[in-house]
Parts: C-alpha cells; sequence; structure tokens
C-alpha cells in the first residue's frame, strides 16, 4: 500500500517538477492516453523503463474498434502507410504472396477483418458484410489488421511527441505516496516528481496496481505458449497457419519463420528467463509431431499463459489503471492491445476535464463503470477460446460442434462481430438506439465525415436539422462542446446527435423526439464544470 505524504509541508517541495498527470509506461496504451490527455490540455510526463521501442513480436494488428479510435484522432493516413508496408505478411497469410516487382506493384484491398476464434480461422467468403454492425463503421473498417504492435507504438510516439507530451525512456517508476492533492513520484533515474494524477499502464506486472494495493482476482493459468520468429529448418514440413494436433495447437505463419505453441502442460516454471532455441524447438517438435523441425536462431520471442485477470477498480483516489495493468488475458483473439487503446480513449478525455477544472472528479467514476464491463467480457471471451483448444476428449467434441457452426454465415459474421469490437457499448441513459454505442460515422453533404470532426478530441453536438434550439442548448456549455450544423443525406430521420470526445454517443434524436429534456439531462452529466 502506499503512504501518505503531503509534498506541501515538504521544505523541498518547490523543487518538484509538477505535471498535471504522469503515466507510468510507454506501450502503446500509455503514449495514446497520453495524446488524450494534452487535447485536453493536461501537461503530461510518460516514464517508460524501456530505452527504446520494444520490438518484441507481440499484437500482429488492431481491430475495426481500434482503428476506428486512431482514425477519430486524424492518424487514419498513417495507419494506411503502416499496412501498406506490411501488406505482404497479411498476403503470405491468405495464401496470397507476391515476391519481387509484382509484390511492389500490388495495392490490394485489405479484406475485412475476419481473424480466428480458438484457432479456427473465419473465411471472409462466409461473412455477411451487410450486417448492420459495420454498416456506419466508415473508412477505418479498411486498416489495422496487418499494423504489428511495435510500429503503431511508433506512430503514437510520434503523435505524442507532436502535441507536445514529454516521454523519458530508461526511467522507471520504483514507488509513489499519494495524498489527497496529488501523488509524489520516485524514479529510478532522477529526482522524484509531483503530479496531480497517476496512471499505471506498465503492463500485467504492474508496480503501479501492486503499490496502489489494488486487487487482481481471476483464474490460473493451465497453459505455456510461445511466439516467435526464428531461423529454422524443416518448415516445409508444419501445416500452414493454425494447426490443432493430439498434443496442444501450433501456428506456422503467417510470415516465413513466425510460429506460435500451445501446450497445456501449466504455465512455465520462469516466464521472464530467456527463451532459447532449444526450448522453442522442442515445443515445436512436441505439438506438431514433426520431428525434423529444427530452430536455428531466435530473432525475437516470447512466452504467455492464459492467466486471466482484473483489477477490482480502475480508480483508487489520485491512481488510476489503463490496459494490461488493469487486465491480462491470453492472447487469442487478439484483443489486449485493443481493449487497451479503449481504456485510453474512455479515460482520456475524462482525466484531463478534471485536471483543468471542466470538471468534477466524480466524472471519473464512469471511468470504471464504462470499462471494467468490457474488460471483464473481453476475459470470458479468451476463456471460452482455452475451453474448445484443451485436448481432452470433451473439449474437441465442442470444437468440432463450434467448427461447424463458425463455417456458415451467421456463425461466421457473429464472431466477427466480436472480434472486431463493434458491438462494443456503454449503458447510458436514453431511449435512442445510438445511444450508448460508437458514433455511427455519417456522411454529411459537404463531403466531411462524422470522424473528421472529432480530430481535436472535443464534444460535438452534431445539429442535423439546422435547429437553433438545439445549438442553443449546447452553446450554454461554451468551449466543453462544439457545435456542428450539418446535412446527412443518408440519415434524414436523424435530427441531432451529441458525441462525447471519445466517439460515443451519449444523446441522439429522431425527428422532434427527445430534443428537450434528454439533451439537456446528457450535457449536464457529461459537460457540468467542476
Amino acid at each position: 500500500m502506499t503512504t501518505t505524504h503531503d509534498s506541501r509541508n515538504d521544505e523541498n517541495d518547490e523543487t518538484y517538477e509538477t505535471y498535471d498527470v504522469v503515466v507510468a509506461g510507454g506501450g502503446p496504451v500509455g503514449l495514446f492516453l497520453a495524446g488524450e490527455l494534452r487535447l485536453g490540455g493536461a501537461n503530461v510526463l510518460v516514464v517508460e523503463r524501456l530505452a527504446e521501442v520494444d520490438v518484441t513480436i507481440k499484437a500482429g494488428g488492431i481491430n475495426t474498434a481500434g482503428a476506428v479510435a486512431l482514425y477519430r484522432r486524424g492518424m487514419l493516413p498513417e495507419l494506411a502507410e503502416a499496412w501498406e508496408r506490411n501488406r505482404w505478411r497479411l498476403q503470405a497469410f491468405l495464401g496470397e504472396r507476391e515476391t519481387g516487382a509484382e509484390a511492389e506493384r500490388a495495392a490490394p484491398t485489405p479484406p475485412k477483418f475476419a481473424g480466428h476464434f480458438a484457432g479456427i480461422m473465419m473465411r471472409g467468403d462466409l461473412f455477411d458484410g451487410s450486417d448492420p454492425a459495420f454498416a456506419d463503421v466508415g473508412p477505418a473498417d479498411r486498416v489495422g489488421l496487418g499494423v504489428p504492435q511495435a510500429e503503431l507504438e511508433r506512430i503514437l510516439g510520434a503523435r505524442a511527441e507532436r502535441l507536445g507530451v514529454e516521454v523519458r525512456r530508461g526511467v522507471e517508476l520504483t514507488g509513489f505516496d499519494a495524498d489527497e492533492d496529488g501523488v509524489l513520484i520516485h524514479l529510478g533515474t532522477g529526482g522524484p516528481v509531483r503530479a496531480g494524477w497517476l496512471v499505471g499502464c506498465d503492463g500485467g506486472r504492474s508496480t503501479v496496481r501492486k503499490l496502489a494495493g489494488i486487487g487482481f482476482p481471476g483464474t490460473e493459468p493451465e497453459i505455456t505458449g510461445y511466439q516467435a520468429v526464428v531461423e529454422m529448418s524443416g518448415g516445409e514440413r508444419l501445416g500452414k497457419g493454425w494447426t490443432t494436433t493430439d498434443a496442444g495447437t501450433y501456428v506456422n505463419g503467417p510470415f516465413p519463420g513466425r510460429i506460435l505453441t500451445v501446450e497445456f502442460d501449466g504455465p512455465p516454471a520462469d516466464r521472464s528467463a530467456p527463451v532459447t532455441a532449444y526450448e522453442l524447438q522442442a515445443a515445436l517438435r512436441r505439438v506438431s509431431g514433426v520431428p525434423e523441425v529444427t530452430v536455428h536462431e531466435v530473432h525475437s520471442s516470447t512466452r504467455f499463459t492464459d492467466n486471466a485477470r482484473q483489477a477490482s477498480t480502475y480508480r483508487q483516489g489520485r491512481v488510476l489503471l489503463a490496459g494490461d495493468a488493469a487486465h491480462v488475458h491470453s492472447p487469442f483473439g487478439g484483443q489486449g492491445l485493443n481493449l487497451g487503446l479503449g481504456d485510453a480513449m474512455n479515460l482520456g478525455w475524462k482525466l484531463a476535464a478534471v485536471t483543468q477544472g471542466r470538471a468534477p472528479e466524480s466524472l471519473l467514476d464512469s471511468y470504471t463503470a464504462e470499462r471494467h464491463p468490457v474488460g471483464a467480457w473481453v476475459l470470458d471471451w479468451t476463456r471460452a477460446q482455452i475451453a474448445v483448444m484443451r485436448p481432452d476428449r470433451h473439449a474437441r467434441a465442442l470444437r468440432r460442434v463450434v467448427t461447424d457452426l463458425a463455417m456458415t454465415t451467421a456463425g461466421t459474421t457473429y464472431l466477427v462481430k466480436q472480434i472486431s469490437g463493434v458491438r462494443q457499448r456503454y449503458d447510458l441513459p436514453g431511449e435512442h438506439p445510438s445511444t450508448g454505442g460508437s458514433a455511427p460515422d455519417l456522411e454529411f453533404s459537404d463531403g466531411t465525415r462524422l470522424g473528421d470532426r472529432l480530430h481535436g478530441g472535443r464534444a460535438v453536438l452534431f445539429d442535423l436539422a439546422d435547429d437553433p434550439k438545439l445549438r442553443a442548448r449546447a452553446e450554454e456549455y461554451g468551449d466543453r462542446v462544439d457545435v456542428v450544423t450539418a446535412v446527412c443525406p443518408g440519415r434524414p430521420e436523424l435530427t441531432g446527435l451529441l458525441v462525447r470526445p471519445d466517439g460515443f454517443v451519449a444523446w441522439a434524436a429522431d425527428g422532434d423526439d427527445g430534443r428537450g429534456d434528454e439533451l439537456a439531462d446528457a450535457l449536464a452529466r457529461w459537460f457540468v464544470t467542476a
């Protein structure tokens, strides 16, 4: 537990560097959160123990919800460029890889994000693209799958720098003292710094979470998994993509030398020990049953388990958690990075508003209330995949049933909707079906889209009926809510939308419905001053 330290009584207090927020952890979630905080006017310091971007193979892309979040901040061109640089990996995964000059000339349209459930691959031709859940996603639906985590971290790091975020690499948080007015943060390099708020984005073994004494209940791991990029021989005898055997599951691809293995033999004795070529080779041989495969060199590797835990709360006083610091689970389904980006998008505007006096501290209560259920769902989603991947006869029988369902249009579409994150919503007051959901990316008559109007990270009231009374309600909130009057030919019944800075709908109306009290209540709920 942290101890109370009132720095106001410290005679050396004036020597402390002070910030509105210190973010511990400079991975994609920490950097994205720092950018969101800066958009809201907060003075932010990010401390990251690693001196350079971690290039260890991790997440291979982001889902639709993650891409939409970045699109709403104007980063779609950078995502598209990153996808272009890495598209050959996706083509290889789909069995469409070209080489040489042909590959350079090729510019395929990215396929609909499909993914897998427990290694059961979704067939793109079975996906129903007309499903209403994807109708209003917009251009973000075309990028993301082929953007590796390290590349995303570089993109978000450059954005944070442009916005004026201070990032200190090679600096580790070693402790902190929290009081009612802020947090004194102790760093391994340099003196302590003072901040109004501390956010732990420092991974599953979060120092911030542990020192804050926040509970981390969940389920124990039962697998040991490896993911690596290697030089190997005998790989031509391996199956391509995901393969399930009597000994477990392995993956060969989507690019040469990338392997993954899963064995249900309990967690590793020492997860932090270096992964050796012999260790990877032995695991690959055991699971694949191919004794000829030999690993000669390891370029990048990591162990993982299905340890599934979630912080009991995402906020304790002046300390908050986001990303893996708040929840850990197996990587199956590619949910972790996207879940963390959603945390950052939800928390950033709220915490910035509190630091700048635009909102009361009670606004932060909505962070745990909205994000904790989403995290709990993801943990159960990954647990379900573990159940289907087990090598016992009962699980294999269940796997055959799930596979049959997945090989139908309805089954594929259901699974893709879950994997892509488009069904994510919050329980917000209001009768309109759009309320609580991610805002539809409406196209306006001037050629712009709703997502184009969210780049600044501000709330927007979209007046779609040229209603001065509607605009007058928002104008009472000054610079806390922007007002855009526009015409949306594709949705003529929609007369207004109040979109929070994170892109979720706080209020919506068709015709005259709800254009009075419901809008007033939504504005007061989210944008009342402290």
